[in-house]
C-alpha cells in the first residue's frame, strides 16, 4: 500500500494528540483481538464521552474499525495502515538531501 504526503498527513495528524496516541498503542498490543470501548475505557481510564470522541476521530482517519458484538463494539488498529505510515516516514531514509542555496552570495 502506497500513501502520499496528502494523505499521510491528516492521519499523523490524528496520532499527534496524546489520548488517541495512547489508544492506538493500545489496540496495537490486542491487534489480533482488538478491545471493547469498555477494555479500552478502563484501561486508559478516560470518561466515556471523551473515549467516544477520540474513538471517532481514530475512525474517520481509517485508523481503526469497530464491529458490533450484542451490544459492544470492539475495536481494532489497522496494523497495515501503520506500517504504510512508519515506511512513507522511513523510506528514504539516508538517501541524502539536495538543498538549494536561498542565500545571496554578496
Amino acid at each position: 500500500m502506497d500513501i502520499t504526503l496528502e494523505q499521510a498527513a491528516p492521519v499523523l495528524a490524528q496520532l499527534g494528540n496524546q489520548t488517541r496516541l495512547a489508544i492506538v498503542r493500545l489496540l496495537v498490543r490486542a491487534a489480533d483481538t482488538g478491545l471493547t470501548v469498555g477494555e479500552i475505557q478502563r484501561s486508559l481510564d478516560i470518561p466515556g464521552s471523551t473515549l467516544s470522541h477520540h474513538l471517532q476521530h481514530l475512525r474517520a482517519a481509517g485508523l481503526m474499525t469497530q464491529s458490533r458484538e450484542g451490544s459492544t463494539l470492539r475495536c481494532q488498529v489497522d496494523i497495515a495502515l501503520l506500517q504504510t505510515l512508519a515506511g512513507f516516514l522511513v523510506t528514504e531514509c539516508c538517501s541524502g538531501v539536495h538543498l538549494t542555496d536561498t542565500t545571496d552570495a554578496a
